[in-house]
């Protein structure tokens, strides 16, 4: 283990959508409260940046784009934006609540008014939990034609994870992600 928590992420290729994206919370932490969601973010922007984007734009996901007591997702939302504010979570530019269309789609984005730089040019997206992460990988990778890998950080090495219902593809690519950021650990220690 390193000093940070250990997370999932995916990154997919959306044929549908004109760059890579990643998403956290999808698999190890069920429901992570607020401190496991700044470890997942974190590790999120440390693998944008070692794919080569030096300033992902992280898009906090929740069902609405405006902070709403009731839902808990919204709050979190906010803390985590304020928290970056403040440089607590570095290396991006965060916002949200976003709604899934607003975060990905600029028309949604102008069709609700939301003026951001993260707003329709997501290349994190942060789900609330397990659940909501799954879903929306599935549903891009079954519905969308997206090919997916998956990484687990926050330890010395990363680990290859993929789903068990992945193909061959899936496997190797995620290996190859491993391998990719197991050699930038050699350079730059995590």
């Amino acid at each position: 283990r390193t000093k940070r928590r250990i997370s999932h992420i995916w990154r997919f290729e959306v044929p549908l959508y004109r760059k890579p994206l990643l998403i956290s919370v999808c698999a190890i932490i069920i429901n992570p409260g607020l401190e496991e969601k700044v470890e997942s973010v974190q590790n999120a922007i440390s693998l944008a940046h070692i794919l080569g984007n030096p300033n992902p734009k992280v898009a906090i996901l929740s069902a609405v784009e405006t902070v709403t007591p009731s839902i808990t997702s919204t709050l979190d939302a906010a803390a985590l934006c304020k928290m970056a504010d403040r440089r607590q979570i570095t290396g991006a530019q965060l916002d949200g609540p976003l709604a899934f269309d607003n975060a990905i789609s600029l028309e949604a984005a102008r069709i609700k008014r939301i003026d951001s730089p993260v707003a329709g040019q997501a290349d994190i997206l942060i789900a609330p939990e397990l659940e909501s992460a799954n879903m929306i990988g599935k549903q891009l990778e079954y519905l969308a034609g997206a090919t997916a890998c998956g990484l687990v950080l926050g330890a010395r090495i990363p680990m290859a994870l993929t789903s068990r219902a992945d193909g061959p593809a899936a496997r190797l690519a995620s290996g190859l992600l491993a391998k990719l950021v197991a050699h930038h650990y050699r350079v730059h220690k995590p």
